[in-house]
């Protein structure tokens, strides 16, 4: 039967177009809730805008390192209080305005105002003032020493807008980046197009479509089919042995900032209980989740932290299957029959991985009732409105041990101890300072079973093999094609 397959292939192969050279289809799983990185939470905004329709002062790499964007370089002053950043010369907006220090002024006024709806304000309130030198140098006056600032200036979040067009950046994106926005066909498709008047190299494409394809049987048969030419989260990794067999593609695996959890709703009976979110931690066999949900791409981790950063703190053992602990833990609770809700959005890890979560409750004595939400309902209801009990999500930004700090964030745990060491992570400068203080964070969500923590999300890519220049890693949440082109 294979055998006779291959000729079919090869005719299959014969017959799809030669594609644009200066053109690119990419698969997406979610299509974006909007187009403003600075206004929201989802990932798959910063996935079609980062770093090609906005640029912030500074950048990830594709290594995760952070490189200069719009401002071409910096120095650091008053042992790390304060920051001067050398902006590139004739930049211009989308729209033809020009880009200079009395945009970056406004930009992180902006974020850091009272009224924000930036979804990371965290990262600009430790600044105390921002001061336009001169048309091309910004000075930005810190309350205490960061040396992580040019890492934050690098997050979406921190991307640079004109005051003339921050209003409609939700539909109307206005950036300085190489790509501008030329349609967006909701629940279809956004087309992107090389901005002329762009002030750095040009991107060796000139189209870039961002397709929405949220099936994971649609994602392969879209692959196969030639109607997309690049899936860089791919959604069905059981089908990769096939597509990396098939030589017109190549499959890329490699690491993300994703951390995958069972979130819990701290503030809500009996989730508030420690010993019930204990039992909920040991009822979990996160390799079941692995291999059932990701067909065996992912990595177990015991706190929310990614196992390829330095400091990390291998702590699953701390919450490692033992569902005779967890009826343990459940009966000194007293808290008898436990019924939550498990709340997934639409994400295949989520659904698939929901599934055998609700099975594995079930076998310690605690029922869940799903309920199985589109993106946008989910962003609504439990991120901000934190209206559940449970829920499987992955928080792809990096570094971002932070949120659990922030008490209206919807998990709400903001333990005052946990404050504490992430106020003081904010003014460590050196290295060692801030490693012990990171590792101290990581045991202690872990030792409080603030969620259940699952597994760190793998990237699983599937490309047209001519293709080069697409993300292997992911250090943040983005597609960039500024150095993507069509090989021979």
């Amino acid at each position: 039967m294979i055998q006779a397959l291959k000729p079919l292939a090869a005719l299959v192969l014969l017959a799809l177009p030669a594609a644009a050279q200066d053109a690119i289809t990419l698969g997406m799983v979610l299509e974006p809730p909007n187009l403003d990185p600075t206004g929201g939470a989802a990932a798959a905004t910063d996935e079609v805008v980062y770093a090609n329709v906005f640029e912030g002062l500074t950048r990830f790499g594709p290594n995760g390192t952070i490189e200069p964007a719009l401002a071409e370089r910096w120095d650091v002053e008053d042992e790390g209080r304060a920051y001067v950043f050398h902006l590139h010369d004739n930049v211009t907006f989308h729209d033809g305005a020009a880009f200079d220090a009395s945009d970056v002024v406004f930009t992180l006024e902006r974020a850091r105002a009272p009224d924000s709806t930036n979804a990371q304000k965290v990262l600009f309130q430790g600044i105390q003032s921002v001061e336009a030198v001169d048309p091309r140098t910004v000075r930005v006056t810190l309350a205490a020493p960061d040396g992580n600032f040019p890492f934050k200036m690098a997050w979406g979040d921190a991307v640079m807008v004109d005051p003339a067009s921050a209003g409609s950046l939700a539909t109307k994106p206005v950036g300085t980046g190489p790509f501008r926005l030329e349609q967006w066909v909701q629940g279809d498709r956004i087309v992107l197009s090389a901005f002329d008047g762009y002030w750095g190299e040009k991107p060796a494409l000139n189209t870039a479509i961002f397709r929405f394809i949220p099936d994971p049987s649609a994602a392969f048969a879209a692959m196969m089919a030639g109607d997309v030419d690049a899936f860089p989260n791919f959604p069905a990794p059981e089908t990769l042995p096939q597509l990396q067999a098939d030589p017109r593609f190549k499959v890329m695996v490699g690491t993300t900032e994703g951390e995958t959890i069972l979130a819990m709703n701290n503030a809500r009976a009996p989730l508030n209980d420690i010993r019930v979110r204990q039992a909920i931690a040991h009822a979990i066999n996160r390799q079941d989740i692995i291999d059932g949900a990701m067909f065996g791409y992912g990595t177990p981790i015991g706190s929310h932290f990614a196992p390829h950063h330095p400091d990390y703190v291998d702590l699953t053992e701390s919450s490692a299957y033992d569902p005779e602990k967890s009826k343990a833990l459940l009966a000194e609770a007293g808290t008898g029959p436990v019924t939550l809700r498990l709340a997934l959005p639409p994400t295949p890890y989520a659904r698939r991985g929901g599934e055998i979560v609700q099975a594995q409750l079930a076998a310690v004595g605690i029922q869940t009732q799903i309920a199985n939400m589109e993106w946008a309902q989910w962003l609504e209801s439990v991120f901000k409105g934190g209206d559940f009990d449970l829920t499987v999500i992955s928080h792809t930004e990096p570094l971002d041990i932070d949120i659990y700090a922030r008490p209206d964030y919807y998990f709400h745990y903001a333990r005052p101890e946990f404050v504490a060491l992430m106020d003081q992570l904010q003014a460590a400068v050196t290295p060692d300072q801030r490693s012990d203080l990171l590792k101290q964070a990581q045991e202690m969500i872990a030792g409080d079973h603030v969620n259940a923590f699952l597994f760190q999300l793998a990237k699983t890519g599937v490309a047209d093999a001519r293709i080069e220049g697409l993300w292997e890693n992911a250090p943040t949440q983005a597609n960039d094609l500024t150095r993507v082109r069509w090989g021979p």
